[in-house]
């Protein structure tokens, strides 16, 4: 597959080759758009280019002429599934009524749609696979409507345009709220309860603000200065209070206690930050990392000194392997490929995924299709072939005699229907083989959160799951004025439904601290309404 056909963040669909059909609309002509161009997305840096640098993969120059065609094959759909939270967007974007305001010329207006559904739509627009995309009526017999590209060029401008100003509300509730995590869930729900005109305080372990936007995404994603801590300052400026370095549950400065007693309510948005681990024989020798280890450390040491410190895992010269595929072993592979690799594989257990869907994969699921994106085109590019192997598991790890990794010993698996018509594996006898290895990264997602501050306020979890026990909808926890959103509650998945549990969440909260109304003067109440508050 070509890479132009998976840019913008990993692509939502595997593409139909392009028909030929024009790229530039005349006038303002939107009638069978959808007939008339071909779908086109922001197209990343050539991948030689982009591999020696750690900027952003996307380029930034903008198109109109490109924006001007892929609004107009918007349909503008009677039943909208793109913006449908049990098929598309979970955050319910307005997607049609935005692509329309882009193709009049109308960027002011198209933002202000966007911003109506989607705190910060400059990450989604960059990490969010894009499952609106996925459902897209246009993708029933057709490429989907670019909607990504769309998403992330109406912030961009507004960003450039001087649009995003502070905007701190008129009026306070004299209520406080305390958020554990600063990852999109904590930001989401901290800027709808700032909004509201409560007092915010961001509680956050790490020594910069935003969870996994600051530190799980690489910073060839998202670029860390450019992007989120951009977005940090507009709220800070908002009248949101971050406090850094504040281990809440574990330092004795940032009790439950305390937190408790200090503030109105409390939200728990720290993820799901567990990983999973492979517990076969030599997991213990050196050279053996989890993929946040991996990735936390890199772009902390960009960010502190350009990786001059050198206090980073570093990959150069060693020869890779990544455990896991999705995401997280792409930012793997496209982080050991920069810092100069010898070489790096890249091993998945279930079966490649096929080119288009499936039978049992119908539209409006999201397509469970084979994808490439921008780290196995750079491995591919510098090493000659896609890094990729699929259905095989490792058995053990193997030294060098000096208890370090040095090799990982593979079996092949098959995949199969059991009588019930539930996939099953089975191993393929004399499939055994052994691969090299200097570094090991463990890619194989997360268990859940971790249970410091739980435990200590006596938070309820799931049996199944690590994960705290609060129902969706409303987001309370069995402790009064403790809530649950985010992945640390559901566990892991996207940004997008970070970004919609931490909304959510926050209209709980604001419920919560507002049940006695008639404390709340008019004045506040005529605002709150005018914001689309409960009261």
């Amino acid at each position: 597959m070509a890479e132009a056909a998976t840019n913008g963040g990993a692509a939502a669909v595997a593409e139909t080759p392009a028909k030929a059909r024009p790229t530039k609309i005349p006038d303002a002509v939107k009638h069978r758009g959808f007939i008339s161009y071909e779908r086109e997305t922001l197209p990343y840096r050539p991948a030689q280019e982009r591999m020696q640098d750690w900027n952003e993969v996307l380029a930034t120059a903008r198109n109109d002429d490109l924006l001007k065609t892929q609004s107009a094959r918007c349909m503008d759909c009677g039943t909208p599934f793109c913006n449908q939270d049990n098929s598309g967007c979970p955050l319910g974007n307005k997607i049609p009524e935005w692509n329309e305001l882009v193709h009049q010329g109308r960027w002011r207006e198209a933002l202000d749609r966007l911003l109506e559904t989607n705190n910060f739509p400059e990450f989604t627009g960059r990490v969010c696979p894009a499952p609106c995309e996925g459902a897209c009526v246009l993708g029933i017999i057709e490429n989907p409507v670019s909607i990504k590209t769309m998403e992330c060029t109406i912030i961009d401008k507004a960003f450039e345009e001087g649009w995003m100003v502070p905007r701190p509300p008129a009026y306070r509730t004299g209520k406080r709220v305390a958020i554990v995590g600063s990852g999109p869930a904590g930001l989401a729900a901290a800027d709808q309860l700032n909004k509201a005109g409560h007092s915010v305080t961001v509680f956050e372990r790490a020594d910069r603000i935003g969870g996994l936007m600051m530190y799980g995404v690489p910073n060839m994603k998202t670029d860390k200065v450019e992007v989120v801590q951009r977005r940090v300052n507009l709220m800070a400026a908002e009248g949101i209070e971050f406090i850094v370095n504040a281990n809440v549950g574990v330092d004795k400065l940032f009790s439950v206690e305390r937190l408790m007693s200090d503030y109105d309510s409390l939200l728990l948005a720290c993820g799901a930050t567990k990983p999973r681990d492979l517990k076969v024989e030599g997991r213990e020798y050196e050279g053996i990392h989890f993929a946040m280890e991996f990735l936390h450390a890199n772009t902390k040491s960009l960010l502190d000194s350009g990786l001059k410190d050198n206090n980073y895992i570093s990959a150069k010269d060693k020869k890779v392997v990544v455990i896991g595929g999705g995401d997280t072993g792409t930012d793997c592979i496209g982080t050991a490929v920069r810092h100069g690799c010898k070489s790096v594989v890249n091993l998945e257990l279930l079966p490649q995924p096929p080119a288009t869907r499936a039978p049992g994969n119908p539209w409006p699921q999201w397509p469970r299709v084979f994808r490439v994106d921008y780290g196995h085109a750079e491995a591919k590019e510098k090493f000659g072939s896609d890094p990729r192997s699929y259905e095989v598991t490792t058995k053990k790890f193997i030294t060098d005699g000096d208890n370090r990794v040095s090799g990982l010993v593979l079996k092949r698996v098959r995949w199969f229907k059991d009588a019930s018509g539930r996939f099953q594996r089975e191993e393929i006898e004399g499939s055994e083989e052994i691969i090299e290895a200097d570094l090991v990264l463990l890619a194989m997602g997360f268990v859940g959160p971790e249970q410091d501050v739980a435990e200590k306020l006596k938070v309820a979890t799931n049996d199944a799951a690590t994960t705290f026990k609060a129902e969706y909808g409303k987001f309370a926890t069995n402790v009064k004025g403790v809530f649950a959103a985010g992945d640390c509650r559901r566990g892991q998945s996207l940004v997008v439904w970070a970004i919609a549990e931490g909304r959510e969440a926050a209209a709980q909260i604001d419920k919560f601290l507002m049940e006695d109304t008639s404390k709340v003067g008019e004045e506040l109440k005529a605002a709150r309404k005018k914001m689309g508050m409960l009261i």
